[in-house]
Formats: structure tokens, C-alpha cells, sequence
């Protein structure tokens, strides 16, 4: 079993939560490969059609954990984490099971890319969305650039990604990285309601959907372009301006001057 995520495998709608909700969901490194097993366990499960992605506690995903960030590491490390985020993205969109994400409170920078790997998605009106790498003085890495290409276009996703400025729910709604925006209290039953909706649709036709929507849209920004996200992190940790940056982010973040 899991140690940081939560699974169930109920017919037919399943669950995957997060389950770090002491360090906002971040995601570690044995996280990532958590979630890589599960997209495998669901994927041995047919009789599930639907599953509800979420996180516990009173945020989504606060991004890659900044505790693992900050511990000296070799290089090989770094670069297989980053492409370890790259293979969680892939295997969760690429999951039998049509995916419905439930975001409340914080979402962000990988945790922004989780969501984006899932079909369907929903957050809370006072929900909070940040993309912070380039002010960590890295790359926004994982994949995370194709998919918000084709989800949100080039030119706010080089806004959004650029300025690391954070960005509310309705303009998330309005520039189409979510489906839908509702109160915080509703939306547990707004994401249940709509898997069941979902769930009680035929199997095939929802597989199909999904398998030829999927296709249109890597023909517009496929996230295997990314394969090389790996190198230029790495690269990143190498240059002296860069790492002048992270340091002085992790500075203000871990002090205390900005919020966690």
C-alpha cells in the first residue's frame, strides 16, 4: 500500500488523494513514484470508469516538496526526478479511466501540472494557482509547458509561467484550465455528482473520447516534446544567476516572508 496516497478501487468510481496534507500535498520523490504505481493499479482495474483525483487537508498540492529541493543532491538525482515528474504526468493522463480532479486551496507548480494531466477538472471559487519555478530559478519542467500550451495557449502560458504572478480560480475558469468553479462547500458534491454522471456512461465510449481527444490535442502540443525537460533543469542548477535566484526564493519562502 501507499504510503502518501490514499486508493480506492471501487466500482465505478475510484479515488486517488494525496495524502501529505501536514506539507500541503507536496510531492516528494517516492510521491511521484506513488502515483506512478497507482495510474498502473487503476489501469489493472476495467471495472472502474471513473476516478476522483483529489488531495486531504485544505489544499490541493503545494508542488514539488521544497524540504527534498533544498537537500544537497547529485546531479543524476536531480535529473531523475525531473524526469520522474515527466512520467507521472504521462502516466496519469494516460490512464484507462477517464480522471476528475477536485482543486481546493493551493495549486502549484507540479501540483498545477498533476491537474493539468487529469480530463476533467474542478476547483473551488477560493482556490489559488501559481506556477513559482522560474523565481526558483529553474524551468518549469515535467511536461508542464506543452500541457499548459494546449490547455491555455502560448501566450498565457508564457505570461503565467514568466511573471510566477498567482492566478485565482475564475481566471483559471475563463482561460480554460478548468471546466468548472463553484462554491468551497459544494465542491465535494459537484465532483462526485459529476463522476457518477460520468460513471454511468457506456465504458467504450468513454475510453474512445478520451483516447481521440487526447490525440487531437498532442497533435497541438505533445507533452513528449518534453523528453529533454531533464537536461535543461539540470542545466538550470549549473548557472550561476540561476541558482543566485533559488537561493534567494528559498530565502524568503522557508523564512517565513511569504505564506507556505
Amino acid at each position: 500500500m501507499p504510503e502518501f496516497l490514499q486508493l480506492d478501487g471501487s466500482a465505478p468510481v475510484g479515488r486517488l488523494t494525496l495524502n501529505r496534507p501536514e506539507k500541503l500535498n507536496a510531492l516528494s520523490r517516492a510521491t511521484l513514484e506513488e502515483l506512478i504505481e497507482a495510474a498502473a493499479w487503476f489501469d489493472r482495474r476495467p471495472e472502474v470508469k471513473v476516478v476522483r483525483v483529489g488531495g486531504a487537508g485544505r489544499a490541493f498540492c503545494s508542488g514539488f516538496d521544497l524540504a527534498e529541493f533544498t537537500a544537497p543532491t547529485e546531479p543524476s538525482l536531480v535529473r531523475e526526478t525531473a524526469d520522474r515528474g515527466r512520467v507521472m504526468a504521462d502516466a496519469i493522463a494516460g490512464m484507462r479511466a477517464l480522471t476528475v480532479v477536485a482543486i481546493q486551496g493551493r495549486c502549484v507548480g507540479g501540483g498545477l501540472v498533476l491537474a493539468a494531466s487529469c480530463d476533467v477538472r474542478l476547483a473551488a471559487s477560493d482556490a489559488v494557482f501559481s506556477i513559482p519555478e522560474v523565481d526558483l530559478g529553474i524551468p518549469l519542467a515535467w511536461g508542464g509547458i506543452p500541457r499548459l500550451v494546449r490547455e491555455i495557449g502560448p501566450a498565457l502560458t508564457k505570461e503565467l509561467v514568466l511573471t510566477c504572478r498567482p492566478f485565482g480560480a475564475d481566471e483559471a475558469r475563463s482561460s480554460g484550465l478548468l471546466n468548472r468553479v463553484t462554491a468551497p462547500d459544494r465542491l465535494d458534491r459537484e465532483v462526485d455528482e459529476l463522476a457518477q454522471t460520468l460513471a454511468s456512461k457506456p465504458q467504450f465510449a468513454l475510453s474512445a473520447t478520451k483516447r481521440q481527444v487526447n490525440a487531437v490535442t498532442d497533435a497541438i502540443a505533445d507533452p513528449r516534446s518534453a523528453l529533454n525537460d531533464a537536461d535543461v533543469l539540470l542545466s538550470a542548477t549549473r548557472d550561476p544567476e540561476s541558482v543566485e535566484a533559488g537561493e534567494a526564493y528559498l530565502r524568503r519562502r522557508l523564512g517565513g516572508a511569504e505564506p507556505t
